[in-house]
């Protein structure tokens, strides 16, 4: 183990990493300070190059769902790459994952194993303008699916107008192909519709949005979203990159079904969970759509490691443990800790929300969203500057938490009674860093 600090090891890495880290979230830019570097995980904590360890809340974003470095996962990793880091060729176990995912997720009837959600959602479009001819894309405001050029595209000058380039290095004639709407919104998504007939080839939607926080469906807009879609022969692509078998073992369409809102997308991508820790997504959904892909059809989608034999048993001996004990145990901690993160902050008179998409949650701070968060709009209104007094309260007490106001919380099935007490017994300092 080095013996470098976190402060020395951010400052070495800066000068040859753009800003010293790999996806930019982890530079601490929403909340401030020095990244903790981490060299170890186990179970519900994880410890940085310190020595110190923390009570982790951010899983790996998702993946983490067993807890870190289950015996299990470790042991079908090490088996897997014993026989073989990988081969660019078919294994036996990519068809196996593949059904274990169809089996959780009646909307899959074939499904392509890939390397990133970036690659599923890339893949889902260009799939979906394949099957329809058409090449418009409809996406709402606050959903994030990755980092390619057409969906980096921030909301136009009107509901209904064509987007412009949300990042740098983003051509505006590839960004006005996505038309962005407030999410929420029936009477937006409709008007999109109106102003472009003939023209949209999907709806691309987080199952649940878990990007701006967690903001789920209002009640009947997936419905009204689906049925729209089939009106004007367009598909729907649910993103469930974060939800899927996250939110719930079937994802945040098992949730949707459960409260009487049973909707099939036309596809589905997945990632994090499926990975177990390693890099491995897919895109999944109705045969006919699926076929489209080469070598069967004209749609065209490649990738050396797709499939990757070391990911995919990861990804399998992760679900392969997420039973319904599993699940019961990720309900009950969500269950106790959202309650008590909203009960520290009443205490406090920290004005906040609480928002719940299955067994994902996050907290708004301030008096505009107390109300609650519909929509992305209503999300950058919240107070960022109190969640990071929070998060570095929380941060001193051992507890690590996602580092910015715009993620979800997660916890794993290892987050046991005890460890929730920790964190509970530092909530009140916190509540009280985000108050003043």
């Amino acid at each position: 183990m080095t013996t470098l600090t976190n402060d020395e090891l951010f400052a070495r890495a800066r000068t040859v990493i753009p800003g010293g880290v790999d996806s930019p979230v982890r530079a601490y830019g929403s909340v401030g300070g020095t990244p903790r570097f981490l060299v170890e995980a186990s179970g519900a904590f994880v410890t940085d190059v310190e020595g110190r360890r923390y009570i982790d809340l951010v899983a790996s974003w998702g993946p983490a769902l067993v807890g870190h470095a289950h015996p299990e996962v470790v042991a079908a990793v090490q088996e897997a790459a014993a026989r073989g880091l990988s081969f660019g060729a078919p294994t036996p176990a990519e068809a196996e994952l593949v059904q274990e995912i169809a089996r959780r997720v009646p909307a899959v009837e074939k499904a392509r194993l890939v390397s990133t959600g970036t690659e599923a959602t890339m893949t889902a479009i260009r799939l979906a303008r394949g099957a329809t001819g058409r090449d418009l894309l409809v996406k709402f405001a606050g959903h994030y699916h990755g980092h390619s050029d057409g969906l980096l595209a921030a909301a136009g000058s009107g509901l209904a107008t064509f987007a412009l380039p949300g990042s740098a290095g983003v051509p505006a004639p590839i960004a006005a192909q996505t038309l962005v709407v407030p999410y929420n919104d029936r009477d937006a998504l409709a008007a999109v519709f109106a102003a472009h007939p003939g023209r949209i080839a999907a709806v691309i939607t987080e199952a649940a949005a878990a990007n701006m926080g967690v903001v789920a469906p209002a009640s009947g807009f997936t419905t009204f979203l689906a049925e729209l879609c089939r009106a004007e022969g367009a598909l729907l692509i649910s993103d469930e990159v974060l939800t899927g078998f996250r939110a719930a073992a079937g994802g945040y369409a098992q949730v949707l079904a459960e409260a009487g809102e049973p909707v099939v997308p036309d596809l589905v991508t997945f990632g994090k969970v499926i990975g177990g820790g390693l890099p491995v997504a897919a895109v999944g959904g109705r045969a006919d759509i699926m076929d489209l892909l080469a070598p069967t059809g004209p749609v065209y989608q490649a990738g050396t490691l797709s499939g990757n034999p070391v990911a995919v048993a990861a990804g399998l001996a992760t679900l392969r443990l997420a039973d319904d004990a599993v699940y019961a145990r990720l309900s009950a901690a969500s269950d106790a800790l959202s309650h008590a993160v909203d009960a520290a902050l009443d205490e406090a008179g920290v004005p906040h929300v609480v928002q719940r998409a299955g067994t994902l949650f996050s907290v708004f701070f301030g008096a505009e969203v107390a109300g609650g968060v519909p929509d992305y709009g209503t999300a950058q209104r919240q107070d960022t500057a109190a969640y990071g007094r929070f998060f570095h309260a929380m941060l001193d007490a051992g507890v690590s938490l996602p580092p910015s106001a715009f993620e979800a919380w997660f916890v794993t099935a290892a987050h046991d009674e005890d460890v929730i007490g920790r964190i509970v017994e530092a909530l009140p300092a916190a509540a009280s860093a985000a108050r003043q």
